[in-house]
């Protein structure tokens, strides 16, 4: 898995709830841009939230929108509308980076 170039491994990293992943945070007033690197595959519960774009930068990612399954590679793009159920399983080696339309999706970790 290649590394996000040093500028984006500085920004400030982002709680996040499943071990192996790191998340770093690009804070905007009305929106977050999130960095994700997966060391181990996680299997990400249902759940929902503000909308959500992310692209796939390296690794596998199957996402179950709204009751259909499908897989997404690099240079696949997809979109979560707000509200929206969904889940995936991350394989090892995934990194993304994902736009969410809220300012308060995840927060940054205490220094």
């Amino acid at each position: 898995m290649s590394e996000f170039p040093e500028f984006i491994r500085r920004l400030p990293e982002a709680q996040l709830p499943f071990a192996g992943v790191t998340g770093r945070l690009l804070q905007g007033a009305r929106n977050q841009v999130v960095f994700f690197s997966f060391a181990q595959d996680v299997a990400v519960p249902e759940h929902s939230h503000g909308a959500q774009w992310e692209i796939v930068v390296a690794g596998e990612v199957r996402l179950k929108l709204q009751g259909e399954e499908r897989t997404y590679r690099p240079g696949d793009a997809f979109f979560v509308p707000a509200g929206a159920p969904h889940s995936a399983l991350v394989r090892a080696g995934f990194q993304s980076i994902a736009v969410f339309d809220q300012a308060d999706r995840y927060r940054a970790k205490a220094e």
